[in-house]
């Protein structure tokens, strides 16, 4: 059998053509061609376009040789790119307690700066490891890590009222809600206006009023990118950005179109709705605050959640103070 391993006719032919196609090029840029007046006609003519081939003349000026335009292996550089293994380590320690990628590179980047892989990255290396999905053991690890982190994190939402819950008021209301990401205990207020100044004034009561009532005071809050939340650029003139500054409270931001990322309070409104709202009408508004009030009274005192193992949110509170 004829061996072809070491035949060489391949690259030969490709250097040719490329010997050639160089010369037309130059000759054309030249003005010396005796068909093609523009290089757009040389282009057209041979089949190629400009950016295809200016990727390889370009390797042939550098090098001023036929062999630099070959083609070249495509696909990452694995020895090149793949990370450190002490970064790899560092990703797999984080992903046994049960955290996703976004969680670990929120958690590596400050420790490693420039070299932590992307989410993307963190996830290729849970794959390579077989940690790309969470067993029970780890689900159980980051139940543990939430509970640990009682009061560091609260979730903040706007929600919009029906117009026809209210007899005779066809005014649109809003309800701003605070919520501790551990132990549920959660706070709302109703505004009439979603406005950066309003939503601050309602977002403080509540802050105080979980304070008072629970003891909880946060250390971060969570909320989407909306004008009533979010000023990165400009905190110190923005309402809501600038309450959190005075209060100490670092200001998280959900990725933009994941409202996931704020689930607990998206879910807190869903609660919300099928207990106190659908399907009811309020006197007046006065009547849906004192409502509203004792709602959230029972729902932080005696309302079991299946995310906190049946406990109520207070008792859940309750048991993080006895340890």
């Amino acid at each position: 059998m004829r061996r072809t391993t070491e035949d060489k006719t391949l690259e030969r032919n490709y250097q040719q053509k490329w010997k050639f196609l160089i010369k037309e090029y130059e000759l054309t840029k030249a003005k010396k061609h005796p068909q093609f007046r523009f290089v757009q006609d040389f282009y057209s003519h041979h089949g190629t376009n400009r950016q295809t081939f200016n990727k390889y003349y370009n390797r042939y000026l550098a090098e001023k040789s036929l062999a630099d335009i070959l083609p070249r292996k495509r696909g990452p550089k694995w020895k090149s790119r793949r990370p450190d293994a002490a970064i790899e380590e560092a990703v797999i320690r984080e992903r046994s307690k049960g955290l996703n990628k976004y969680e670990i590179y929120a958690i590596l980047t400050p420790l490693l700066g420039e070299k932590t892989p992307s989410p993307s990255g963190i996830y290729n290396i849970c794959k390579r490891e077989g940690l790309n999905r969470l067993m029970p053991k780890m689900k159980e690890e980051k139940r543990k890590i939430i509970k640990e982190k009682a009061g560091q994190l609260g979730h903040i939402d706007c929600h919009y009222l029906s117009k026809d819950m209210i007899v005779n008021d066809n005014k649109r209301y809003y309800l701003v809600c605070i919520i501790d990401d551990c132990t549920r205990i959660a706070w709302a207020e109703v505004v009439e206006n979603i406005k950066s100044l309003t939503v601050m004034f309602a977002a403080l009561k509540s802050l105080n009023q979980i304070n008072h009532s629970y003891q909880i005071q946060f250390q971060e809050v969570m909320s989407d990118n909306g004008s009533e939340f979010a000023s990165p650029r400009n905190k110190l003139e923005h309402p809501f950005e600038r309450m959190l500054l005075e209060l100490g409270i670092k200001h998280r931001y959900t990725r933009p179109y994941r409202p996931q990322t704020n689930g607990k309070v998206e879910r807190f409104w869903r609660t919300l709705n099928e207990d106190l709202i659908e399907g009811t009408t309020f006197d007046s508004l006065e009547h849906f605050k004192e409502e509203l009030a004792q709602y959230l009274g029972y729902y932080n005192k005696l309302r079991p959640h299946q995310a906190l193992d049946g406990k109520t949110p207070l008792q859940c509170l309750q048991n993080l103070s006895a340890n």
